[in-house]
């Protein structure tokens, strides 16, 4: 399905959407005629959200339609208008929020790849200056929830691989990788060893972008196609979403194709460690140790902490080129969930500014986030009596934090990085956001991105 099925810039005979507040509603609205306030009687219109009125002509065809936004919530009623209004194209002459018109595609998104749907879809028209732009956030979206709840068989590496070099071609960027025993030989020893048990070769993908005058930044996003947890091996219930552990490749790719989109005038790199992490005669083992690729020992405490050590020989690689920023998207602990829910995104950075400033453009556009500390204290919980480190604490307290302190030690020193541990995943359906693969965080991301360099395009 494809996000610009719902946006327009004209249409001959669109239908008049109207947002009406409950204070609007209670101040009597003078402006309506006898037979609307008919109408919105029958339907019971109090401009709560949710509410939904249509107004039909003696002919029976819709002619006005109402949907309510409480408290101004132009978001929700757009939402509810989405997925209530019949099929048509509907048109808005108030002013909307950026959010409010992303929402309206976003709310009728369906993954149909495997369960064919009757798609009926509810046209936006907006004026030229929002299309492109309203069309561009929904498609990264629409992307990151598509990658997200494809199955394992389908979304492996080699799929992942294929998306990404697909990418690449449509924006003109420039797409390497490097595969099995290549690994090795690049020096890319953490991805090799967690994804060499499975019948689909690990890989680590990049793609390059933008002008190389530009400041670089780089994405860097866990693209492990299903965790068995290896030989610590999952219980049936911790394994059963498995398939969205490669939701850090999705954010990073939906990220990415947002910023090709709106040609930001960055130079780009993009890098996903895709595998799986799988259970065979050769799976690497509890005890093992990993010489890592910038030279630090890790001792393998439990397979099942994977993600950190194939997003390590990423950021190796991304802080080689010496970037203005790295960030990178994982689906990484269980710890992050419990300690901010399923909802917001647990963010750890070690730059006080950037900070502050990605938490302003998360309020600005209502993609919430979450500061957690990399508390150096705890970085003794990764010690190891045989290796620079460990992979993972024996202790069960700390984990989201111990695993970002973890990442850090790949991280070069001066270079300003930021850490997303993400569930990207809807655990039940609410307006705009279906049970299923989810984005979090990247709208916020963009706004930052936007306002940091978005200046430049003309210079």
């Amino acid at each position: 399905m494809r996000a610009d099925l719902f946006y327009q810039s004209h249409a001959d005979e669109a239908i008049p959407l109207i947002l009406v507040t409950q204070a609007e509603w209670d101040s009597g609205l003078p402006e309506l005629s006898e037979g609307e306030r008919r109408f919105l009687s029958i339907y019971q219109f109090k401009g709560r959200p949710g509410d939904v009125c249509l107004i039909s002509n003696a002919a029976g065809h819709v002619i006005k339609a109402f949907t309510g936004s409480g408290d101004k919530n132009d978001v929700l009623a757009m939402a509810h208008a989405a997925n209530r209004l019949p099929k048509g194209h509907y048109v808005i002459k108030q002013a909307l929020s950026h959010y409010a018109m992303v929402t309206w595609s976003l709310e009728q998104y369906r993954f149909d790849e495997f369960k064919k749907q009757d798609t009926l879809p509810r046209v936006l028209i907006l004026p030229n200056d929002k299309l492109e732009t309203v069309k561009a956030e929904a498609s990264s979206i629409f992307l990151v929830r598509d990658l997200i709840n494809s199955p394992s068989n389908v979304m492996n590496p080699n799929k992942l691989a294929a998306v990404t070099a697909e990418m690449a071609y449509q924006w003109g960027a420039e797409f390497e990788e490097w595969v099995g025993e290549a690994l090795l030989e690049a020096n890319f020893p953490a991805i090799h060893a967690v994804g060499r048990a499975s019948v689909n070769r690990p890989r680590l993908l990049s793609l390059t972008w933008g002008n190389v005058n530009h400041p670089r930044v780089a994405l860097v996003g866990k693209g492990v196609c299903f965790d068995s947890g290896g030989l610590d091996i999952k219980p049936t219930v911790g394994m059963r979403l498995m398939k969205k552990d490669m939701g850090g490749a999705a954010h990073v790719l939906g990220l990415a194709a947002w910023i090709m989109a709106n040609q930001l005038p960055i130079r780009l790199q993009v890098l996903i460690p895709a595998l799986e992490n799988s259970i065979g005669p050769d799976a690497f083992r509890p005890g093992d140790i990993v010489t890592m690729r910038n030279g630090l020992t890790v001792e393998i405490d439990n397979t099942d902490a994977e993600g950190r050590l194939v997003l390590a020989d990423a950021l190796v690689k991304a802080g080689e080129a010496k970037p203005e920023l790295i960030i990178n998207f994982a689906t990484l602990t269980g710890a992050a969930r419990v300690a901010v829910g399923t909802e917001m995104a647990a963010m750890f950075t070690n730059d006080d500014l950037l900070a502050a400033s990605l938490t302003q453009a998360s309020k600005e556009v209502n993609d919430p986030l979450w500061r957690l500390p990399l508390f150096a204290a705890y970085d003794t919980m990764l010690d190891s009596t045989v290796a620079d480190l460990a992979n993972a604490s024996a202790s069960p307290y700390a984990g989201a934090i111990t695993a970002a302190l973890f990442l850090q030690r790949f991280v070069p020193v001066n270079a300003s990085w930021v850490h997303f541990d993400i569930m990207a995943w809807n655990v039940s359906t609410k307006p705009g956001k279906p049970e299923g693969g989810e984005a979090m965080g990247i709208r916020a991301i963009a706004h930052y991105l936007q306002k940091k360099y978005g200046a430049r395009k003309n210079e």
